[in-house]
């Protein structure tokens, strides 16, 4: 019999290990790449050259590679939390608890929602600006490099650290087969308290894994603003003399005001989280009856949780208006109205918090204020709509990959936004709060707009981050079930919501059933067109065509040839210039 191993020699153990690996590799001799490049094991701080393997991966201050371990980590994220939707999808296509029970649906819930907004969305956004911005701006890097390396690795513990219930429970269970002391493991139970963690319910319950899942969340919104403050210095201080703030591109204009938001949204999230961890175990009661209660916490969450929709929105609609123009043959329609129209989107999200607040019972001159406010930041939206069909209006389109994903954007935001007008209105989001109609409404967003402007990405600049280029008809087909999953997933639950189905329910009357397996439908498309993507990068990034020519798009005919292909230009000519004459003698 085998008695409790101790976590001293377990954590012994795993250093032994990387103590033999570092040792191996200081042995091992200089690797040599196809470019020409020599890396050698040491690294000085007075060298340049990056050290190979995984421990380049691991000390990288370089900004396109951090991008790419911010696109790959939120990809990571993305498909973990796509399988707890997965989940809940296959739960509500019956009325009963008959696949998971109610326990296990609350939990995927919660970590659901907190995972596609904290960990797939933002870090995708900031692995594109930190791989293009630089090259947007013709700057070498980001303002603070080693401040940036940091920004990621803080992302990973996070993760793990909200996720840790379902890890450990995970775990717990294997290791319960082998007669091992798991106490510490079983304690942690998945959260169940939903992503908006309203109190008291997140104060009173007693799950320890709530405790840890706060300090993750606090400490991914620390990574994020210290993203959020590289972008505004690098776009402030590292542009050309010659580039002007009329010529900047309009993703960066984008990411300047997400990152502006970001700024002032999420320190207000973390000093939140810090108020109820105390409330949770020093019995302070900043949310208790006597103390702010419940509707404070709703007040402090919903003012960074609204600029948050915001934080996500922004650089999609950042990239549907940089990458539109290109594939239409036309200038973007009406550019510096579209700035104004983001400018004006960020400074207004902070004006329309209490719209989430409506059935609360919280005063009505308030509830006025509010809807007046949320009513007018569907304004700057609508130009944005606007001007998209403008510049599409008697434009050469050509029906690629990433237009497909820019017009599907374009439509799903469609009804997404008027949908969300129409719960702006008091009278009508006293009916429909807090039933499907609002998932629909959200999700016509999250997974509408935001997911076909990051597809849409991956396709327009494949050819730089891999240097090949993606099965082109494999992409189409993608990009079309991806829309088309996205419609017949989340239109039916602006339906059900009509009827009165209510939300963050696993158990519903029978009635609602057929719609509901619509929207499981749905899902599974969205599901068969996500490994299509997979499948698509994957294979093109191995063994896709290989890129010759930077103008891969055909953007010099219309002069839109952008200084990140200008870069890509620049590099294949180097390349070509180091590779040996096929007819020069030995």
């Amino acid at each position: 019999m085998i008695g409790p191993v101790p976590g001293v020699a377990v954590a012994l153990g795993a250093l032994l290990v990387l103590a033999a690996y570092y040792r191996f590799r200081a042995d091992s001799p200089p690797t040599s790449y196809a470019d020409g490049g020599i890396v050698t094991p040491k690294i000085g701080l007075t060298t340049t050259e990056k050290p190979s393997g995984l421990l380049r991966w691991l000390t990288t201050v370089d900004h396109k590679d951090i991008g790419l371990l911010y696109i790959l980590f939120g990809t990571a994220a993305a498909l973990w939390g796509a399988t707890d939707g997965m989940m809940m999808r296959t739960e509500l296509l019956v009325a009963d608890t008959t696949v998971w029970n109610v326990e296990t649906y609350n939990a995927v819930f919660t970590t659901h929602g907190l995972t596609m907004l904290f960990f797939f969305v933002t870090p995708v956004f900031t692995g594109i600006a930190n791989y293009m911005l630089p090259l947007l701006l013709d700057a070498d890097d980001l303002s603070f490099p080693r401040i940036n390396a940091i920004a990621f690795w803080l992302l990973p513990p996070s993760l793990l650290m909200v996720r840790g219930g379902l890890i450990t429970d995970v775990v717990g269970t294997v290791v319960g087969l082998l007669p091992l002391e798991i106490a510490a493991l079983t304690a942690l139970e998945p959260v169940a308290m939903g992503w908006t963690m309203y109190t008291p319910l997140s104060v009173e319950m007693t799950n320890p894994q709530i405790d840890v899942t706060l300090l993750g969340l606090h400490l991914s919104g620390i990574a994020t603003t210290m993203a959020a403050i590289n972008f505004i210095v690098t776009i402030f201080t590292e542009r050309p003399d010659d580039l002007g703030w009329d010529e900047l591109d309009i993703f960066s204009w984008n990411m300047l005001v997400t990152s502006g938001i970001i700024l002032l949204a999420f320190p207000l999230l973390g000093s939140t989280i810090i108020l109820l961890l105390l409330d949770r175990n020093f019995g302070t009661a900043f949310f208790a009856i006597e103390g702010g209660g419940p509707m404070l916490w709703q007040h402090l969450f919903w003012f960074f949780g609204h600029p948050e929709v915001y934080i996500l929105v922004l650089p999609a609609f950042g990239l549907i208006s940089f990458m539109l123009p290109k594939f239409c043959g036309r200038r973007l329609f009406g550019f510096r109205f579209i700035v104004y129209s983001t400018i004006a989107i960020g400074v207004m999200s902070f004006g329309v918090w209490a719209h989430h607040m409506f059935a609360t019972g919280m005063d009505p001159r308030l509830r006025a204020s509010f809807m007046a406010v949320s009513l007018a930041i569907a304004i700057p939206s609508a130009i944005k709509e606007f001007n998209w069909i403008a510049t599409m209006w008697n434009g050469r389109l050509r029906l690629t990959a990433p237009l497909i994903c820019v017009i599907g954007a374009m439509s799903t935001f469609v009804v997404g936004g008027i949908t969300g007008v129409f719960l702006a209105a008091v009278p009508v989001d006293l009916v429909l709060h807090d039933t499907h109609y609002v998932v629909g409404h959200f999700h016509l967003i999250v997974v509408g707009i935001i997911p076909l402007a990051m597809f849409a990405a991956s396709y327009y600049w494949f050819p730089i981050l891999t240097g090949r280029m993606y099965n082109r008809r494999l992409a189409r087909v993608q990009a079309t079930l991806l829309v088309v999953g996205a419609f017949v997933t989340f239109v039916p639950l602006l339906v059900l919501g009509y009827l009165g189905m209510p939300r963050r329910y696993g158990v519903y009357p029978a009635e609602f059933v057929p719609l509901n397996q619509v929207a499981s439908i749905g899902a599974f498309i969205l599901g068969v067109s996500l490994v299509l993507w997979l499948v698509n990068m994957i294979q093109s990034a191995r063994v896709g065509t290989i890129v010759d020519d930077a103008d891969v798009w055909n953007l010099k005919e219309t002069d839109q040839f952008t200084r990140e292909w200008q870069w890509f230009e620049k590099r294949l000519a180097e390349r070509r210039s180091e590779r040996p004459d096929p007819d020069e003698e030995p």
